[in-house]
């Protein structure tokens, strides 16, 4: 019998003594892209004139481009440009990002005036927006699809094809056994062919053997990885450019109606348009805070919840809910949070004549955890001084929910529930400079501003109170009074998040989970059981198996396949008549008839299965 010259591989390299003989049985385990050498030139022998040098030079520009496609759809690159992509992701989360905080990025540029105008340059204070961080998204995006695409079509290939048929010589595979049987070959290819079915193999019987393959699922799992690894991209980038996020502090009893100009502040991404904002409203109708009143945990709440009362569109039903911490309140693709508390005492401002001019809950800002708050009341219009001439007030007020006591030595809230509220005020009168034009702080008063003046008393002393509920400060010179009512409100901060690809993303964490768990846990591998009739008329039987990468379990798997088969066709026990009349057969192996005829001396060398360390 001839012997078959190994040709070279496809990279130009020979091919290992040995391995020429499984062919096509070890070949296709795994979809993965062959690797490819660095290319040399691609334009070959240049033809003379100006039509050659174009015919070289673009089969120059079409195979480096065909040589950068494939390095760049290689699960290597891949790997490199998802670690690039995690790795820019950390200045995101250690330096202050425009998108979410402008004034802690304001507040970084002039504290560190060396590196602020450095990181701007680099973009790190918008870092997933910036050019380095899309261009290296849109790239790993595009790795992925043109990894999975080829490998996708490839083993639905290899799904709508059968199992390869059985090498020459299955002694080189790494898990291997042999015995002699009285029965049939077709009998035990037949038991062969029930045996790895109900083991759910692929099985047929392909010339004198059966052949069997098992752990698609391995792959399945690496494609549906990547495919869940490309959903999750588009996906948050879907989320980002159509996201929208703002913030409303309402008082008990105010509403809010889903609309730009209703957020205290509002962030949305590019392609937000006004018309995407979910249609709804709802109103604060009570606040409910418990707090921890002993132990360790004191001051800890309890209980922290919004009722509110909600309705959807124009014309919708009023509908009741509660909103917490963890359980905000879902309207469509809206999701609206709780965020923050804090108290907004009630004042009533009078002028000198004793009209009412201003009475209002007043949300001041917590400044600790016990809800010690500060902000400022102004009185824009309406007021007249003791001279009818028209002014506007304004107040800084500090406000306490538990008061220490006259005396302590601290304004400062010892518990965050209302046990002993204190309001403390300061008054200033004039301008307040809310008609300049220049953005101002609600919470703050500009006391820097020239045309606003602190109120005096006839010493020349600042006017200032602290006042208890039902208490009123005085202004002097028949200015006017400001009392601090026992109506005390309380506010809730909420924010209102939409974001669209929320559940795509899920889905594609959780497959991507499934997938990587399939791919590295389930081995792909090969099984053929060949039935041949010996020079002796006694069927030889010889099972083998290969998987992707060495694995103690194909060798384990292909010991119980072998004993299930044996059961079916088991091996003969009859003394051989042969050895009775020569007894050498009993020493000498090479009397023994051969299994495999066409199996050579040298035949015992195992091959490594696929993926294996060569030496």
């Amino acid at each position: 019998m001839s012997k078959t010259t190994p040709g070279p591989t496809a990279d130009g390299t020979p091919v290992p003594p040995g391995e020429e003989e499984l062919g096509a049985a070890g070949s296709q385990l795994s979809t993965a892209p062959a690797e490819t050498a660095v290319p040399g030139s691609f334009g070959g022998s240049r033809a003379p004139g100006l039509a050659g040098r174009l015919a070289w030079t673009g089969r120059e520009l079409l195979g480096w481009a065909r040589w950068f496609w494939r390095q760049l759809t290689s699960m290597r690159v891949a790997l490199l440009l998802l670690f690039l992509l995690s790795l820019g992701a950390v200045p995101g989360s250690l330096i202050p990002q425009e998108g979410t905080d402008a004034l802690k990025v304001e507040e970084f540029k002039e504290a560190h005036r060396t590196l602020g105008p450095v990181y701007d340059k680099l973009g790190l204070f918008h870092v997933y927006s910036s050019v380095w961080f899309s261009a290296v998204y849109i790239l790993l995006f595009i790795s992925l699809i043109g990894c999975i695409v080829p490998r996708t079509w490839q083993f639905i290939g290899q799904l709508r094809g059968r199992p390869p048929g059985a090498p020459r010589r299955l002694t080189r595979l790494p898990a291997y056994t042999t015995w002699r049987t009285a029965a049939s070959p077709q009998e035990v290819r037949e038991a062969a062919l029930r045996v790895l079915g109900q083991r759910r193999f692929r099985a047929h019987v392909a010339g004198d053997a059966v052949a069997a393959e098992k752990g698609y699922l391995r792959e399945v799992g690496n494609l549906v990885f990547h495919f869940a690894l490309i959903v999750m991209l588009v996906a948050f980038a879907w989320g980002q450019l159509y996201k929208t996020e703002g913030n409303k502090l309402v008082v008990e009893g105010d509403g809010f109606a889903n609309t730009l100009i209703q957020y205290d502040d509002f962030k949305s991404g590019s392609l937000f348009e006004n018309d995407d904002l979910v249609p709804f409203s709802f109103t604060l109708k009570e606040f409910t805070g418990t707090y921890e009143r002993t132990g360790p945990q004191r001051g800890t709440p309890r209980v922290f919840e919004a009722d509110v009362t909600y309705s959807v569109g124009a014309d919708g039903k009023e509908r009741k809910a509660t909103i917490s911490p963890n359980h905000p309140l879902k309207i469509g693709n809206a999701r609206v949070y709780l965020v923050s508390h804090g108290y907004a005492p009630t004042v009533t401002v009078r002028d000198g004549k004793g009209d009412v001019v201003y009475r209002q809950a007043v949300p001041l800002l917590p400044m600790d955890g016990n809800i010690t708050s500060q902000g400022a009341i102004k009185v824009l219009d309406g007021y007249r001084n003791a001279k009818g001439e028209s002014e506007q007030l304004g107040f800084s007020a500090f406000f306490v929910p538990t008061f220490a006591g006259a005396g302590q030595g601290t304004m400062f809230s010892q518990f965050p529930a209302l046990d002993f509220p204190v309001l403390a005020l300061t008054g200033f009168h004039g301008d307040l400079g809310v008609d300049s034009g220049l953005p101002q702080n609600v919470y703050q008063l500009d006391t820097k501003n020239p045309k606003l003046k602190q109120f005096k008393d006839d010493k020349g002393e600042i006017v200032r109170a602290r006042l208890l509920p039902g208490e009123t400060m005085t202004l002097p010179d028949g200015a006017g009074s400001i009392t601090f009512e026992k109506d005390i409100k309380e506010w809730a901060g909420f924010q209102v998040v939409q974001q669209s690809g929320n559940g795509w993303a899920l889905a594609g964490a959780v497959f991507a989970i499934a997938g990587l768990a399939a791919s590295l846990f389930v081995q792909r591998r090969r099984v053929w059981v060949r039935a041949v009739e010996g020079a002796d008329g006694v069927t030889v039987v010889e099972m083998a198996g290969l998987g992707r990468t060495e694995s103690a379990r194909v060798p384990e798997e292909l010991g119980d396949l072998a004993a299930l088969v044996h059961d079916k066709a088991p091996a003969r026990t009859d003394p051989d008549p042969a050895s009775d009349s020569d007894p050498a057969s009993d020493s000498d192996p090479a009397s023994d008839p051969d299994p495999a005829p066409d199996r050579e001396p040298d035949a015992d060398t195992p091959v490594p299965a696929e993926g294996a360390e060569k030496k």
